[in-house]
């Protein structure tokens, strides 16, 4: 069971960056009908929802795009940042729908803001309180970090929605702009599907690690009685 198990969280996480990098490296290499580069489909898309103050730069690293809240920044990486391809548009229309929501005040984004200082401070304390409780036999101890994991989880489960949210506003935003031909919105869409999987990928390996810590515990409360 051990086996399947562990097979399960290593082959999940490597087929969906698997996925990400081929259906990338697929259309980085299709030019979309307009020829807008991605940095020219951001500015377009934030100028037409009102965002005159979020920034679009140019970003390091493959794959790297995001929206930085912070700074109201729109980075893209140098592949996306440059080209004309249609995954090109489709991640800096992705990353512009972080934006809009930020713009607007989404409550999932707002919620998962909120998150970030509990889900860190869950990440780096959880394995070392659940290692210390595991080997020690000290099942307080394991629920505690169990406790502090669960935080972390829980902010893997509601990116789901900001990610899933920002995608259908990237589509709606370059579709209903121009910024890509109708023929091409199939494409569009199955780049941003491809990046999702990632976020899925990594919600489905945390609330497995999740679970079979709670057996753990359970196993351990069931041997102490």
């Amino acid at each position: 069971m051990y086996l399947i198990y562990f097979a399960i969280i290593v082959f999940i996480p490597l087929w969906a960056q698997m996925r990400v990098k081929n259906t990338f490296a697929k259309f980085s290499r299709v030019p979309t009908s307009t020829y807008r580069r991605g940095a020219d489909v951001a500015r377009e898309i934030l100028n037409a929802n009102g965002l005159y103050n979020v920034a679009v730069e140019e970003g390091r690293g493959f794959l790297s795009d995001h929206y930085d809240p912070r700074s109201k920044t729109v980075r893209l990486s140098p592949e996306n940042y440059h080209g004309n391809s249609i995954a090109a548009a489709a991640i800096a229309a992705h990353e512009c729908g972080h934006a809009i929501q930020d713009g607007e005040g989404y409550a999932f984004l707002r919620f998962r803001h909120a998150l970030v200082p509990v889900a860190n401070l869950g990440s780096n304390a959880s394995w070392i309180l659940i290692m210390i409780g595991i080997l020690a036999h000290l099942s307080g101890l394991l629920l505690i970090g169990i406790f502090f994991m669960a935080a972390a989880v829980l902010f893997q489960i509601v990116t789901l929605p900001v990610e899933f949210n920002a995608s259908n506003r990237a589509m709606n935003q370059v579709v209903s702009l121009g910024l890509i031909g109708n023929r091409e919105e199939r494409e569009a869409r199955k780049v941003l599907n491809a990046a999702a999987l990632t976020y899925v990928a990594a919600a489905a390996v945390a609330v497995l690690e999740l679970l079979r810590l709670v057996l753990i515990f359970t196993g351990m409360n069931r041997n102490n009685d």
